[in-house]
């Protein structure tokens, strides 16, 4: 099922000089976990932005084409009918925290949707079980470091149940540790049947959960296939997107003529290719 269909999708910025987008066309299945990548000022963040209508409606500008999001063109749809749909997760969280304490913020998003109280009550502590979130249950945003806003971010956009979580660098700004934390619970929500639109740039660390890699530079898709594929390109080094260590190694090799057949994404699928290539 798609639940994404954009076709021939421009966009300008009003004031820009330059297309933000030039005539993209991306379908999203159900259950993918796509992970969007590209060099600063490519387009990503408003390719994201248009998965929930807040391109066009909240940014304005030129635009030509269509996105349909589950059945629904977002030029035709406002963003609150979008919301259900399309949860977006901001690169910083502090910028969509807005209540008081973290009880009040997973229920704010379901109250402005009409959910029925008992209703949100569940999803609320549900949530805050699912996502380690007790212990901040009555701390306002503000008090929490910059790992825990972004799991309360999350926990805010899933308590409206999208069927797509859209999330724009959530790991920008956070240690490798909190990454490795919100990109953990981002895997095992798409394990567990959510379609996942994720833009980073630490590719090592979500390479090998991803169904899709795609590339953007200058406002278009320059590369969309499975992550071994796109990572493997040349086009990677030439616009300067940061490849996994172990896929490095696999392409200098190959410049060698030593060919490990697969192309590895983590240094334990190195390790266990350069043996196997040894023992030969």
């Amino acid at each position: 099922m798609t639940l994404v269909d954009i076709n021939d999708f421009s966009f300008k910025y009003l004031g820009a000089e330059s297309l933000a987008l030039k005539k993209i066309n991306l379908q999203i299945e159900a259950g993918e976990y796509i992970v969007i990548t590209g060099p600063s000022g490519c387009g990503k963040t408003t390719l994201c932005r248009t998965i929930n209508g807040l391109v066009p409606h909240f940014h304005r500008g030129y635009i030509a084409g269509n996105v349909v999001i589950d059945g629904l063109n977002t030029r035709e749809s406002k963003v609150p009918d979008l919301a259900p749909i399309a949860g977006l997760v901001f690169q910083n969280p502090a910028n969509q925290l807005v209540t008081l304490n973290v009880e009040k913020e997973l229920a704010f998003g379901p109250e402005n949707l009409g959910v029925d109280p008992t209703e949100i009550r569940n999803r609320v502590d549900s949530l805050i079980e699912t996502l380690d979130l007790e212990h901040l249950r009555e701390k306002h945003p503000h008090e929490m470091s910059g790992g825990e806003q972004q799991r309360v971010a999350i926990a805010a956009t899933l308590a409206m149940q999208p069927k797509i979580l859209v999330a724009d660098e959530p790991t920008s700004n956070l240690d490798p540790k909190s990454a490795r934390v919100i990109l953990k619970i981002i895997s095992e929500l798409n394990k567990e049947g959510m379609t996942v639109m994720l833009v980073e740039h630490r590719l090592d660390l979500v390479a090998r959960n991803a169904t899709r890699i795609i590339l953007m530079n200058q406002g278009s898709i320059v590369a969309d296939g499975p992550s071994r594929e796109v990572l493997a390109l040349n086009i990677c080094d030439e616009i300067g997107v940061g490849i996994p260590k172990a896929t490095q190694v696999y392409k200098q090799l190959k410049q060698k003529g030593i060919d490990l057949g697969t192309v590895p994404l983590t240094g334990e699928e190195l390790a266990v290719l350069v043996e196997e290539v040894r023992s030969v």
